[in-house]
């Protein structure tokens, strides 16, 4: 569905087109660009848009279907910009991925979002406070798509890097660790990162190429050649989000190794402990059984201080025993 069509010259929107169809000639006759905003079009809705604005079939192919990682193609009358916005569920700590693609041509603008999470509302609003980035056409909208989309990325990283905080108090506790769900918990985590960086990443090349630090260095049609240093500043902040990730996949890993370090340590204690009580019950036992063998010749059996002597010689054995696996850390 169409969710905003909006027409702006000198960068101030003019009233929307009464027919999508004239939107693009009204966008050029008045010296400005159109944008049009749509949410999980049906084929149907966007054949109209992709016939009126002579849009690749490939791109709107991938458009339609989603599920695209990020990047930047350039057509011979448009350029696809695919970003993956991310939302952070508190509730749940869980890190959820949507999808928006941008169409970006001489004099329009076509975004194209999939999933609840992504709004460009904001982001529309925003820039129609600003007239002034706004007057440099389509390029001001493909900036501030995505600058908003990389500054959350900031925002999920500083929670997720919370939440790591949590698991690693958890985890260094001293009795947490020991939890059966503590290693589910940071098998979870670990995947949250993933999908998380499969956002972040693949977008570091298109960021690039709009900067103009890519490898070929060239300018990318359709972006006005002012907004380099605009882009460069997304790019740096798209590598302290990449950076960010890194490092939480490195700790995230670093935990899961000490947890299960812990685990091991945890259970040789056990081991020992358990060693250590069957070699006290073992003297008694074997004590105890010498006597049970019911022999005719035992001079033993004839002492009157026999049984009380024994029992010492248990009761000494077990307290010497007892010292020192306690002294060894054992018990």
């Amino acid at each position: 569905m169409i969710v905003d069509c909006a027409v702006y010259r000198g960068g101030h929107r003019i009233e929307r087109p009464a027919d999508l169809s004239d939107a693009l000639d009204a966008a050029r006759s008045a010296g400005g660009f159109v944008w049009i905003g749509l949410h999980r079009p049906s084929e149907e809705e966007f054949a109209l848009v992709t016939r009126e604005f002579g849009l690749h079939p490939l791109a709107v192919e991938d458009a339609l279907k989603a599920h695209q990682r990020p990047k930047l193609e350039v057509y011979d009358d448009s350029l696809f910009l695919v970003l993956k916005p991310v939302v952070y569920e508190p509730q749940s700590d869980a890190v959820s991925s949507d999808e928006v693609m941008v169409f970006l041509g001489d004099a329009f603008v076509v975004t194209v979002r999939h999933g609840e999470g992504a709004s460009l509302a904001g982001v529309r609003h925003r820039l129609e406070q600003e007239p002034e980035l706004l007057r440099k056409g389509p390029t001001a909208v493909l900036y501030a798509i995505s600058d908003a989309t990389v500054d959350h990325y900031l925002e999920v990283a500083a929670e997720l890097q919370t939440d790591l905080e949590e698991l690693e108090a958890e985890v260094f506790s001293p009795g947490g660790g020991g939890s059966r769900h503590t290693a589910s918990r940071i098998y979870t985590f670990k995947r949250q990162i993933l999908k998380f960086r499969r956002a972040t990443g693949p977008l570091a090349t298109p960021l690039a190429r709009l900067s103009g630090s890519g490898q070929s260095g060239t300018s990318v049609p359709f972006v006005h050649e002012g907004s380099r240093p605009f882009f460069r500043d997304v790019n740096d902040h798209l590598m302290r989000v990449n950076e960010s990730v890194e490092g939480l996949d490195r700790l995230v890993s670093d935990v899961l190794s000490a947890h299960l370090a812990q685990t091991g340590v945890r259970q040789n204690d056990d081991m020992r402990k358990i060693s250590a009580w069957a070699a006290m019950a073992a003297v008694p036992t074997m004590i105890a059984g010498i006597y049970g063998m019911n022999f005719d010749h035992m001079p033993e059996l004839h002492w009157l201080w026999s049984y009380p002597v024994v029992i010492g010689a248990m009761a000494l054995l077990e307290v010497l025993l007892y010292r020192t696996f306690k002294r060894r850390g054992w018990l």
